[in-house]
């Protein structure tokens, strides 16, 4: 016996909008109906500021689902030069916003120390925040214009993929994957119930970390998302796509497209017990 379609958990990444502020992202996500948002932590202050994210949560009536650590390239500099320290204030930050999740990428390279006791660190934290640290899939960077040249480098410790490492939960991000040159669907398989976060995304696997909007790539967006309808997936669908380069308009399109993308292939019928 079967009922109705469960229906979607789709949020908005601020990254999504950038470089506009985090508010235009609250505002953008009411009106075009998605279900929540993960929170950039990046140079806007309000990204950094509880008060402010839950004033903003409350005004739009949206749920802030997740944060995302700075431990970007990009974002090096928030919060210091610590990567415990961004770790740490960050799972402070989910837990004044009512987050249940911290996204986080995994060290880069010349981070020894802090890859040593990475995995350890982490499950220490999960343990005594009741935060759900989220390891996200990363790639191998590429030097070189033709596909028979390229250099790679293995820019991520312990590695960039966190399939065979005891991390007990794994955001899987898709225009990583086609990055990286990784079967997605085998990925989601092997992970099971660790996997918890989906940064929804597409590429074409070009050496750049591409972020097109679900559908206009070659990765297996809608069968991963059919699939995981269909294993009651209870963790949050993040949109998670590049418009940096688009007008407001083109932006709003861009989102709603995606948005529309997850709806219809996150429907897929449930067992009633």
């Amino acid at each position: 016996m079967t009922a109705t379609a469960r229906s979607a958990r789709i949020a908005l990444s601020t990254a999504s909008t950038y470089p506009d502020r985090c508010a235009s992202s609250f505002a953008l996500a009411r009106q075009l109906g998605y279900d929540g948002l993960e929170v950039m932590v990046w140079t806007d202050p309000v990204t950094q500021e509880a008060g402010a994210l839950r004033a903003l949560s409350e005004l739009h009536e949206l749920p802030i689902v997740s944060i995302h650590a700075p431990t970007l390239l990009l974002t090096q500099r928030i919060w210091g030069p610590d990567p415990w320290t961004k770790v740490d204030r960050s799972i402070e930050l989910a837990l004044d916003v009512g987050a249940e999740v911290v996204v986080l990428h995994p060290p880069f390279r010349w981070q020894k120390g802090y890859a040593e006791a990475f995995a350890e660190g982490v499950a220490e934290r999960e343990q005594a925040s009741g935060i759900a640290l989220c390891v996200e899939n990363m790639y191998p960077w590429r030097a070189g214009r033709n596909a028979g040249q390229r250099r790679e480098l293995e820019a991520y410790l312990p590695h960039w993929d966190p399939v065979p490492q005891p991390y007990a939960h794994v955001t899987l991000d898709l225009s990583h994957t086609a990055t990286a040159g990784s079967d997605a669907l085998a990925m989601a398989a092997a992970l099971g119930d660790r996997l918890r976060h989906l940064h929804l995304a597409d590429g074409l696997g070009s050496v750049r970390d591409e972020h097109l909007v679900p559908g206009r790539g070659r990765q297996p967006c809608g069968a991963l998302l059919e699939t995981l309808a269909g294993q009651v997936f209870s963790g949050a669908i993040v949109i998670e796509v590049g418009t940096r380069k688009l007008t407001p308009a083109q932006r709003e399109i861009d989102l709603a497209e995606s948005l529309a993308f997850a709806r219809l292939h996150f429907a897929a019928p449930m067992r009633v017990r």
